[in-house]
């Protein structure tokens, strides 16, 4: 099976906006973009979705969201707020299946989601 997209990204394989990397993340922007601000957080090991993720990975999954709430303050968001998300499955509407947090901003968003 051909690596995803996101890990063709990671590798330089497929273009893709990359506004962040470190040795375990790269962030991106979301080439569809659903807010005025909407970045997508990989881990550079690819792990389907949270479900896939295990009790080892509990440093990167923080690491993960440690990150969004850096990006969220480069672009300014902290004030007003902004949203991350993390979509598991094809029903909450996941449809590259490499784990990512998404960050979103810029909008106000209304609850429930969806």
């Amino acid at each position: 099976m051909a690596p995803c997209i996101f890990c063709r990204i990671i590798k330089r394989e497929a273009t893709g906006k990359i506004v962040y990397e470190d040795e375990s993340t790269v962030a991106i922007e979301d080439l569809h973009p659903q807010a005025p601000v909407h970045l997508l957080v990989l881990p550079r090991k690819h792990l389907a979705s949270l479900q896939d993720s295990e009790g080892a990975d509990e440093p990167l999954l923080g690491h993960l969201l440690t990150v969004a709430a850096q990006l969220a303050r480069e672009r300014g968001l902290e004030s007003r707020g902004y949203r991350t998300v993390i979509n598991n499955g094809s029903f909450a509407g996941q449809s590259v299946f490499h784990l990512h947090v998404h960050v979103l901003g810029g909008r106000v968003f209304r609850w429930p989601p969806g």
